[in-house]
């Protein structure tokens, strides 16, 4: 993703003042933050994992894109989300709670590969370690947000309309 220009910035005035739920005035950054809460809930749910991704249904990714949604434009695979405090995070324990997720994550994705088929990260001896620490990010996430962190995860098209709202 590229850097948006003034007039597509994320923070002007909005037509709606939630996004999903999200309060989409209070952070800066909240499209990054989207797709952070995104790979996160994905990560998070382990009944989304079996019913979803190990059955191959379409619309929503799979384990590695939603990897990518947590490092793409964040770079957290570089470098702590302590950085993005106050931009895309709102404290230091969202970004703490993020880091710790984002490195459980990244051990897994580095010792399978970005290619492995799902039931080899599923199956991965770390796995519910980094679905632990996902979860506890996500539900710190979406409830900062006023998201209930139960409900299951949209599509990544439901993700695409959401950051075109504003």
């Amino acid at each position: 993703m590229t850097v948006q220009s003034s007039e597509k910035s994320s923070r002007r005035a909005r037509r709606s003042s939630t996004m999903g739920g999200m309060p989409m005035t209070d952070m800066p950054w909240w499209r990054w933050r989207l797709n952070v809460r995104s790979g996160l809930h994905m990560l998070s749910d382990v009944t989304f994992q079996q019913n979803v991704w190990l059955a191959g249904l379409p619309g929503y990714g799979d384990v590695t894109d939603a990897v990518y949604r947590l490092v793409e434009d964040t770079w957290l695979d570089n470098w702590s989300a302590d950085k993005y405090v106050g931009t895309i995070f709102r404290d230091a324990q969202e970004a703490a709670l993020v880091d710790a997720a984002v490195l459980k994550v990244l051990r897994i994705l580095h010792e399978v590969g970005p290619d492995a088929a799902v039931p080899v990260y599923l199956q991965h001896p770390g796995w519910s370690e980094a679905v632990f620490a996902a979860r506890q990010a996500h539900v710190a996430l979406a409830s900062a947000d006023g998201d209930d962190p139960d409900v299951p995860p949209r599509t990544l098209d439901a993700l695409t309309t959401l950051k075109r709202a504003a």
